[in-house]
């Protein structure tokens, strides 16, 4: 199954952008402030996929290469504007810190980087990892804990995400020949393998663990699953209506 990779990457795009806006421009709230979430990270974090969805969003099937224009347009325009968001943060009440444009600027160039080698399914697969993993991590402690609805939420979000490319990229690159039983352990397993990962990660450095760690991001994989079978059941009842 095709999907849409430059229709896709504009709705989220315009969904996602004015969503950072907001959220940088108002003030930081006592509760992140006492659960020492990295700000670095979340700027890292933040153009990571802002840039990932802009490039996608203007060059849906070009990997980048680095001496065409648009390249280093979307890392100067993303520049600019990271640096123009934060001299006007400084006017409403939180601070100008060149450490953040540092930050962002980091972010912009890495997903440019992985644009390089990956095209839109895999470099999808390995950007939602990414915050899945830098979200889980981002805090001294556990966010579970602190945030618990949003924290739920994001990884019932996050994970189905991630496992919804996971099939799409199972499907494009791996042999036909996998049979069902086959084709669901490994759509089941990897996502699972990738949750454990993390919580393992997270409890070495000393985040802890929920059980919403796992409650959510299980059910967002086996809703993935089950909504695809259910797809491909009601496609075949279809085709069999029509035959």
């Amino acid at each position: 199954m095709r999907i849409p990779q430059r229709k896709l990457a504009i709705l989220t795009l315009v969904l996602y952008w004015p969503a950072l806006i907001v959220l940088a421009h108002i003030p930081i709230p006592a509760s992140v402030r006492s659960a020492h979430v990295s700000d670095k990270s979340l700027h890292f974090l933040a153009y990571l996929v802002l840039t990932f969805l802009l490039w996608f969003s203007l060059k849906p099937k070009d990997k980048v290469k680095w001496g065409k224009f648009k390249v280093w347009g979307v890392l100067f325009g993303l520049t600019a504007y990271g640096a123009i968001d934060e001299i006007i943060q400084s006017h409403i009440g939180r601070t100008c810190d060149i450490m953040d444009l540092a930050a962002n600027v980091a972010g912009i160039f890495f997903c440019l980087l992985l644009l390089t080698f990956l095209s839109f399914i895999p470099a999808a697969l390995l950007i939602s990892g990414i915050v899945i993993f830098g979200i889980a991590n981002v805090a001294k402690t556990n966010l579970a804990e602190s945030f618990p609805i949003v924290y739920s939420v994001f990884h019932f979000v996050a994970y189905s995400i991630f496992t919804s490319f996971w099939i799409f990229y199972m499907n494009n690159n791996l042999p036909r020949r996998y049979k069902k039983l086959k084709w669901l352990i490994l759509a089941v397993g990897i996502p699972l393998c990738f949750l454990v990962a993390v919580r393992i990660s997270s409890f070495y450095l000393g985040r802890g663990i929920d059980q919403k760690d796992f409650i959510f991001p299980i059910a967002a994989i086996l809703t993935v699953i089950t909504a695809r079978y259910l797809r491909l059941f009601i496609m075949q009842e279809f085709l069999t209506n029509q035959t």
